[in-house]
């Protein structure tokens, strides 16, 4: 009762804080008349495309909601549609503050950094805890009334299954067409506006302005919203699946609820957290985000250990997981192992993608030479970014696992997903600033507004990279869970059968193989659609510059609703195909194999296919995500006048550089994140139909 009271509680705050804050961001002024009609073609775009974008997923949706029904059960097929509709709703609300906090966020330039900062992180946080809070209510309130119906063990794990799968099937398009739409209109405005043209970023002059800022949002903050959205709910129905099948009577109600009690406290910690963002003497703006991200952990550290105790301080029961006994202290220690890791993931990327270190000023020295240079480098240091991450992985999996099996490694996943709400606050602060240059750029606001929003961008471009840091090092422990609860399914479902995964079985080796190559073909399907996106905007922008001779003078208004047309209708054909691949491999892969060979060969295959994508996924991710960061920040050193300043050859060297870059962190690399979740949820749901 006291865990249900508690859980249900945080939901409930949480959600109100977030709208509590909507109500005070909405009421800052919004500027000038010509900021809001900036404004407001930046909110237009973002919703068209928002809107189809969801109703061409909805076709997707309704399709599988048939087909799980009939296949499964009517339960199932309602944890899938609540699931999707939780995280589009998360996305969809969050993007709805940002594109109305820039314009505010400008505007609160005017009167200081402290005040712009504010704004912009509040706005922010207002995406951040609705993901968790709109999260945790899905999972624990389809969890208690699955429960209060009295249906079967195995009726609610898949109903739990399938709802992850939904939050999963939203974040791949969101992340994908969001990505494409962004960096599609990014590249495109770069190629022609500043290398063709000469004119500066943001500059009114540009036809493909709008659909840039435009872009920021849809990809930035409501992909990214999709994505942790889909990573903290997978996560947590993992650790309560395992706990249904390694745990039974009393043990098994008590580390079911666990998970979502630790979230539940984590967020209200978080949300205390968020106070801590202030300005101090330094006037260093990290400084001050970083101080909400670490109350937050310190917080939630104090959170963790007081709630556990007093949850099993009167429980006297043995748990134990094979050959692992443990207690309440072992779960202490893998819930703060998982903050730990978070934490270290964070730094991490920042070193590799902030301008103060080593990796982003050796890419703008390498600029010096030329494009192919600092194409070299870049390439290098995305490669070499993949180590620390890797070995702080590696440490906390075996920490967690030492203290409590594989159910330690799902608690310290959980504990990592459990900061989602300040982790996503500080993401979308980010678009939200970038935006807010582009409003003080397109309508001319005094250069004292102009450095502040620039200062506040600067930052918003490091927060970006390190929270993708984060969503793919928390991505790759859940799905190490996940693939847990494939291989104990496999024992419920089949248990005739032994299977094993043995490097000697010829089997184990082809899936491995497969599922090595699959997050390589899926980044360049990814690739290649911001390519014929940005080629399609590139010659409109060049036709507008050609056609309207006026627009360089001034005297010609570019036709900016085109250019957000076309990226619009680009982005969501392109997203099509990429986005099936992981719902589709695991199914044909297990049918090909079932008729050549036979349904333990498929299995077998299908698992080692598992394996290979969560391996590789992990590093082809941490690779694209960090390398396209630090070419991006490399782009943005030079601009601060180092290495020839902007409009210097080495500044039109890293303009290339960061065009390479832009599809690898925001487009190709994060996809990967929801890609290989889904990959392992339809393997397990695939298993519960092949068995009847």
């Amino acid at each position: 009762m006291f865990s249900s009271l508690v859980i249900f509680a945080s939901c409930v705050v949480t959600i109100f804080y977030a709208l509590f804050i909507t109500n005070q961001m909405l009421r800052y002024p919004k500027g000038n008349e010509k900021m809001q009609e900036i404004a407001t073609a930046i909110q237009k775009g973002a919703e068209a495309f928002l809107n189809r974008q969801y109703t061409a997923i909805g076709l997707v949706g309704i399709a599988l909601t048939l087909l799980l029904t009939l296949f499964m059960s009517g339960y199932v097929a309602l944890g899938f549609v609540i699931g999707a509709v939780l995280s589009g709703a998360a996305g969809y609300i969050g993007m709805h503050i940002s594109i109305r906090a820039n314009v505010r966020t400008a505007q609160g330039a005017t009167e200081g950094l402290s005040h712009a900062l504010d704004i912009a992180f509040k706005s922010g946080s207002v995406t951040g805890f609705l993901v968790v809070g709109l999260g945790l209510l899905g999972v624990a309130g389809y969890y208690f009334l699955l429960g209060y119906l009295g249906l079967e063990s195995r009726i609610q794990t898949e109903s739990l299954v399938a709802l992850g799968f939904g939050s999963s099937l939203i974040s791949i398009f969101a992340r994908l067409g969001g990505g494409i739409f962004t960096k599609a209109a990014d590249v495109g405005a770069d190629l022609v506006g500043k290398i063709e043209a000469g004119i500066p970023e943001d500059d009114p002059r540009n036809p493909a302005v709008i659909a840039d800022n435009v872009g920021d949002n849809v990809g930035d903050c409501a992909g990214m919203a999709a994505d942790l959205f889909e990573t903290f709910v997978v996560t947590v129905v993992g650790a309560m699946v395992l706990s249904g099948i390694y745990f039974s009577g009393s043990v098994e109600t008590q580390l079911t609820l666990y998970p979502l009690l630790i979230t539940a406290v984590c967020v209200i910690c978080s949300i205390f957290g968020s106070f801590f963002v202030k300005l101090d003497g330094s006037q260093k703006i990290m400084r001050a985000l970083y101080k909400g991200l670490i109350m937050s952990g310190i917080l939630s550290c104090i959170g963790i250990v007081a709630t556990t105790y007093l949850m099993f301080m009167d429980f006297s029961e043995s748990m134990q997981i094979h050959d692992f006994n443990f207690d309440h202290i072992n779960l202490i220690i893998c819930a703060l192992v998982g903050l730990g890791v978070t934490g270290l993931l964070v730094w991490i990327t920042e070193y590799y993608t902030s301008t103060q270190y080593r990796p982003v000023k050796s890419i703008a020295d390498a600029s010096m030479t030329g494009h192919g240079t600092n194409i070299i480098q870049g390439l290098a240091i995305s490669m070499e970014a993949t180590g620390l991450p890797i070995i702080v992985i590696i440490i906390g999996i075996l920490i967690s696992y030492l203290n409590a099996g594989i159910y330690g490694i799902a608690i310290a996943a959980t504990a990592m997903l459990a900061l989602s709400g300040m982790i996503v606050a500080l993401d979308a602060y980010g678009p939200i600033t970038d935006n807010a240059g582009g409003i003080a750029e397109m309508s001319k606001m005094k250069d004292s507004v102009r450095t502040i929003t620039d200062a506040l961008d600067a930052v918003g471009n490091t927060t970006k990279a390190v929270t993708k840091g984060y969503a793919i090092g928390s991505a790759g422990m859940a799905a190490l869970v996940l693939f847990a609860t494939y291989t104990q399914d496999l024992k419920y479902y089949f248990p005739q059968y032994d299977i094993s995964f043995n490097l000697d079985n010829p089997y184990v080796l082809i899936g491995l193989f497969i599922g090595g190559v699959l997050p390589y073909l899926f980044a360049s399907m990814a690739m290649l659609s911001v390519r014929k996106s940005a080629s399609a905007v590139v010659e409109e922008v060049r036709r507008q510059f050609r056609e309207i001779p006026g627009i360089m003078t001034g005297k010609a208004k570019p036709d900016y609703a085109t250019c957000v047309d076309l990226v619009t209708r680009s982005a969501i054909q392109q997203m099509i195909i990429p986005a099936l691949l992981p719902v589709l491999a695991p199914i044909v892969l297990y049918i090909i194999m079932k008729n050549i060979v036979d349904q333990t060969a498929a299995f077998q295959t299908l698992g080692a296919a598992l394996m290979g994508t969560i391996i590789t996924g992990i590093f082809v991710a941490i690779s694209m995500t960090t390398g396209g960061g630090a070419w991006d920040n490399a782009k943005k050193y030079i601009e601060e006048g180092h290495c020839g300043g902007k409009g210097s050859e080495s500044h039109k060297a890293a303009v290339t550089g960061d065009t390479v870059g832009d599809p690898y962190k925001d487009t190709a690399g994060p996809a990967i994140n929801p890609m290989i979740k889904i990959m392992n949820i339809v393997a397990i749901l695939l298993l519960g139909i092949v068995c009847l």
